[in-house]
């Protein structure tokens, strides 16, 4: 936090308090865990870039200040209608923004709320917002220079001047005049066109269906007002020199033409403009209290003609099938309504309809033909189709509540839309297929080779094989989602595996207003898939085995086998990588397997010899580094710089099938080589300081062994010797072991494939932190710690081999001091840093390191003595280490 607030400083935004007040401000927002880092990542870059912030250490600063001012609670559910108060006596449009929430809402825009909470929230800050307006007016000016031709042109005041209230009211009508050239509604054809070439684009085999260009080019087929015809061609006598009596006669006439969309003698539909309601013109001679209840009437026939355009337009195949049900049940009212109609005209005819009678008989119409006009210029604007055309429609469901016509008309409207939906729902929930055609679903489907998953170390086929789609869930769903999600996940393995399988429990889903209904049959299909694929995995592809198998060879827990390969590979591995030939080592690998317990194996042979291009501590590095500068070195290193001998390349690889590798997949494998890896070049160092125990043997022939320093040295190696199987021992039997059992009795009581991925890499992840392999720092230490065992064992190799030639040489003993300097200063400093981390970070599984090493107390002094100096630099004191006796094995 000191660093980042340092870093703060100089940022490019008002002032570093503002970076943290928008933190703060973002961080409610946020809720406890709805986002995942990598998302608040990828929002704080789109963020800096739009807003044209450049800085050297890009987002890190910002997305640590979120990290840390969230909270673990949402607050935008209970201050959402007092945030949009806010906004709206805060802005100088306030109809404008009321208008256009209420369009988003209508939309079923997701996260709009949260949205609305954040922009109240940054109203308070007076600095922010001055900062965001001078920023909007630079973007403006970068926009306008870009424009190199075209028929608009702005006048923008000059960035050296202040803007004035009357400049920045030009400067927004010239927008907006803008805006609303380019937002001219596309015309239908165009629309469709788009439609039908997206959902064949994703359907290629299979094209939608489209009626006949003469459908659409015969506008007398859609129902709805031809503009500019009338009744008859014939001069009409002027309304206004007949009487009352006549008038209210000829006018009744008319309004029920204009009833069923054909325009009267005196009443006529006007030309419509864009998604404008229907409105009409009423002959001005008229007399003024007809007039007045025609006026009353008329909305009936402006729903109608708006409901008439939405059946046909949404009755094309492009918009989808839940569009087309909805269009269907919609003209099947209508057609009740023509009913309604003719019956009036049976009456006006007989002379028994006068104009107070037409009122009366239609009102209990209008408000059917109002709700279904609403709904349908809901749809339209929000351009819904699918999910979230049944979220629109159960939300005005809810909305009706104590309303029960209204409730009644769009539940029924609901349930007849909802039909082609949970037809998918019901195929996605009881047998594992997507069909949608449309992509009018909730969850969508990817093209993904299931093969790469073993190749590609990020590739994430169980996590993008198959997505939600936020927009296409129904709000009556959205609880359950992520069940719907898995349970249709779950069966599909299964049937790509070849075993065709369906819930025994499959029922037809209905709509209702009970959400119970739905939770209860999603819950069944969601157990039963659980429980399939997870007996699946274990029982018939033994998963639990194939792990232990694994851990055999990767964790080294096959003694004897390790000890053969050892012995075998020893000549091979040292020679520079370049040089090893692959299948000799395949060959060493299948003679150690046969000759050792591992035999026994039934998944032996899946193992597989893998020379890495890079080192252990760069491939941590790469992994650890993520988005640093450290990282792009890395990356950016030339691998040749550094000949990479075949021990530092050597790993073992094993080959997973589907659906195994959903679980071992590749990042997985990567973890289990990073800690083969390790292990396997701590087994060898201590080989080699074993090597120089049988060495110092041979030496003591010579006089050597009276040498002062050659005792030093042999105390050295003990030391190192002792330290190196400590280490193995810790992370064998205090790290991997314990871990381990806790992954087996999870995985026995696991109830579905996610619980089973989670706890493998929950298991793999503390493996890797308890083993030091996630913090660089430790890391480095060690690997220097590594480095000077090594060079000791080829210098005492070195004089072992050459021990005749060495009977006067006194700077030996310079060299042995150096080497015992450098180990006890790593030593010390890895210690140090064990002890603060084991306190500092709770990480207490690492003091257990410090009481093998220190069992006796033999570096406590100096701890203390290094904890004293740091204390005085103004450092926290880390924790001194307790005199523990603890006996090594």
């Amino acid at each position: 936090m000191r660093a980042g607030s340092s870093a703060l400083s100089h940022t490019p935004l008002p002032a570093a308090l503002s970076a943290r007040q928008a933190a703060e401000r973002l961080s409610p927002a946020l809720g406890g865990g709805s986002m995942s880092e990598f998302r608040i990542h990828h929002d704080v870059n789109e963020l800096l870039s739009l807003l044209r912030v450049h800085r050297e250490e890009g987002a890190e600063v910002y997305i640590d200040l979120l990290q840390k001012n969230r909270t673990p609670y949402v607050t935008t559910t209970v201050s959402a209608h007092s945030a949009k108060v806010k906004i709206a006596e805060f802005s100088r449009t306030p109809e404008d923004f009321l208008k256009k929430y209420d369009e988003l809402k209508s939309k079923n825009t997701r996260n709009l709320d949260p949205l609305v909470y954040l922009l109240s929230k940054l109203t308070e800050d007076k600095e922010t917002l001055q900062y965001l307006q001078q920023n909007a007016k630079e973007r403006a000016e970068l926009a306008v220079n870009a424009t190199t031709s075209g028929s608009t042109s702005f006048t923008i005041p000059s960035t050296t001047s202040k803007i004035s209230m009357q400049e920045l009211e030009e400067l927004r009508k010239q927008l907006g005049s803008v805006t609303t050239s380019s937002s001219v509604q596309q015309p239908l054809e165009l629309i469709r066109k788009i439609l039908r070439d997206k959902q064949n684009k994703k359907n290629s085999c299979q094209p939608i269906p489209v009626f006949p260009a003469w459908v659409y080019e015969r506008s007398a087929l859609n129902g709805d007002f031809l503009t500019g015809s009338s009744l008859s061609t014939d001069a009409t006598v002027p309304i206004g020199s007949l009487p009352l009596a006549s008038q209210e006669s000829t006018i009744v006439e008319d309004l029920l033409y204009v009833l069923i969309g054909v325009d009267g003698r005196y009443i006529t539909a006007q030309p419509l403009i864009g998604r404008q309601n229907r409105a009409f013109l009423v002959d001005p001679n008229l007399d003024m209290s007809v007039k007045e209840l025609v006026t009353r009437i008329l909305p009936v026939a402006a729903s109608y003609s708006t409901v008439t355009r939405f059946i046909e337009e949404k009755s094309s195949f492009e918009y989808g099938q839940v569009n087309h049900a909805l269009a269907a049940a919609m003209r099947t009212l209508i057609k009740e309504y023509m009913i309604l109609i003719t019956q009036l005209e049976h009456l006006q005819r007989q002379g028994l309809l006068s104009l107070q009678k037409l009122w009366f008989y239609i009102q209990p119409t209008m408000r059917t033909m109002e709700i279904l006009a609403s709904l349908a210029t809901s749809v339209d604007k929000g351009e819904c189709m699918g999910g979230s055309t049944l979220s629109l429609l159960h939300d005005r469901t809810f909305n009706y509540t104590g309303d029960s016509q209204a409730q009644e008309l769009c539940l029924y409207l609901t349930k007849a839309a909802s039909v082609p939906y949970f037809e998918i729902l019901e195929k996605w929930i009881y047998r594992g297929i997507i069909n949608d055609p449309y992509s009018e679903f909730m969850v969508e489907e990817h093209e993904l080779q299931k093969e790469k998953i073993q190749e590609d170390y990020n590739d994430k086929y169980w996590d993008q094989r198959y997505t939600v789609v936020q927009q296409q869930i129904p709000s009556f769903l959205q609880k359950m989602a992520d069940k719907i999600l898995s349970t249709g996940k779950y069966l599909n393995v299964v049937r790509e595996c070849g075993c065709d399988v369906t819930c025994p429990e499959a029922k037809e889903v209905i709509y209702t207003l009970k959400e119970r209904a739905y939770v209860e049959q999603i819950e069944k299909a969601y157990n039963y898939a659980s429980k399939v694929l997870l007996d699946f995995l274990m029982e018939e592809k033994e998963l639990v085995a194939h792990l232990r198998s694994i851990k055999h060879y990767f964790l080294m827990d096959q003694g004897d086998f390790f000890v053969h390969f050892m012995d075998l590979t020893e000549e091979e591995l040292k020679k520079p990588v370049d040089d090893i030939i692959p299948t000799r080592l395949e060959a060493l690998l299948e003679l150690a397997l046969r000759m050792s317990t591992a035999n026994t194996d039934p998944f032996k042979d899946d193992l597989k010899i893998d020379l890495m291009p890079h080192d252990l501590i760069t491939q941590l590095l790469r992994v650890l580094a993520i988005e640093t500068k450290q990282e792009k070195a890395i990356i950016n290193a030339d691998p040749t710089e550094l000949t990479l001998s075949g021990l530092e390349a050597f790993s073992f690889d094993y080959i997973v099938k589907w659906p195994l590798s959903l679980i071992i997949n590749r990042k997985a494998l990567t973890r289990y080589q990073m800690l083969f890896r390790h292990m396997f070049y701590c087994k060898h160092v201590e080989r080699q300081l074993c090597n120089v125990w049988i060495s110092n043997k041979a030496a003591k022939e010579y006089s050597l062994h009276s040498a002062k320093w050659f005792a030093g040295a042999f105390t050295l190696r003990q030391r190192m010797l002792n330290f190196v199987q400590n280490i193995q021992y810790y992370m064998m039997f205090e790290v991997m072991e314990p871990t381990w059992h806790i992954l087996e009795k999870n995985l026995k009581s696991a109830s579905n494939i996610d619980d089973v991925l989670s706890h493998h890499t929950s298991f793999l992840d503390n493996c890797l932190k308890d083993c030091m392999l996630t913090n660089p720092e430790l890391l480095k230490i060690f690997s220097k710690l590594m480095s000077v065992c090594v060079m000791f064992t080829n210098c005492m190799q070195l004089l072992a081999e050459h021990a005749d030639a060495f009977q006067l040489t006194s700077g030996f003993e310079a060299t042995i001091n150096k080497f015992d300097s450098n180990f006890s200063t790593h030593l010390l400093d890895l210690l140090d840093k064990l002890s603060v981390y084991s306190t500092n970070d709770c990480e207490h599984s690492m003091i257990n390191i410090i009481y093998r090493l220190d069992f006796n107390g033999f570096y406590t002094e100096r701890l203390e003595h290094i904890s004293a100096q740091r204390s005085q630099k103004g450092v926290s004191e880390a924790p001194l280490l307790p005199r523990v006796v603890v006996s090594t094995q």
